[in-house]
């Protein structure tokens, strides 16, 4: 999983071992990403990980079960969310920058939303009423230039961020899963955002 300019492309399986992988007990990004990279695949590396625990010391990890991740991909499909992969077309570049990229974000809505440039605008839930005007003007300025406003979907700065740039794209970064919004009263916001702009996360939905 070294990081290249050409664009990988999983398949079925690979998805789905990519995901048991990055579910499995103590792995993170960059665990997963130095396991990929010494086994040369994720099905591989899931196959060494009791081997490694032991030589280590210690217990064998729990591995993600293949009947849990087959569910999970098949209940993403049906909220209409897809499982992009760090080096997938669609993946978002400055994301996929970072050390820790996540290995798996799920995504759902107007996909084409991140590849545009993104400014982040987030800030205060208890905002004040000239922190919400300039959020407005702000995102709605970054918004015309052709950016992409991202926020995390959270009540005040952020809900002003995102309704200010609701025509031209905007990217709600959610910290659970898709399935589970929060704050619940943010869900018919959500469905505004989806014709123009994209929600996306790294956690599992639930």
């Amino acid at each position: 999983m070294n990081k290249s300019t050409q664009a990988i492309h999983l398949s079925d399986e690979q998805r789905l071992d990519w995901l048991r992988l990055i579910r499995s007990q103590n792995v993170g990004p960059r665990t997963f990403r130095a396991l990929v990279n010494h086994f040369g695949g994720a099905r591989a590396a899931l196959e060494a990980l009791p081997t490694l625990a032991r030589r280590g010391g210690g217990t064998a990890p729990q591995i993600f079960p293949r009947d849990q991740a087959e569910r999970e991909i098949e209940a993403a499909q049906e909220l209409g969310v897809a499982l992009i992969a760090v080096g997938e077309a669609g993946y978002p570049q400055r994301l996929q920058m970072i050390d820790d990229a996540p290995p798996l974000i799920a995504v759902r809505g107007h996909l084409p939303a991140l590849a545009m440039p993104a400014v982040a605008v987030v800030g205060s839930r208890n905002a004040s009423a000239a922190g919400m005007k300039l959020t407005q003007i702000f995102a709605r300025g970054l918004s015309e230039a052709g950016f992409a406003v991202v926020s995390g979907l959270a009540r005040g700065i952020d809900a002003a961020a995102h309704r200010s740039s609701l025509g031209k794209g905007t990217i709600a970064v959610l910290a659970g899963g898709l399935d589970r919004i929060y704050p619940p009263e943010h869900a018919e916001l959500l469905d505004e955002i989806m014709p123009a702009g994209v929600a996306l996360s790294e956690m599992p939905l639930g």
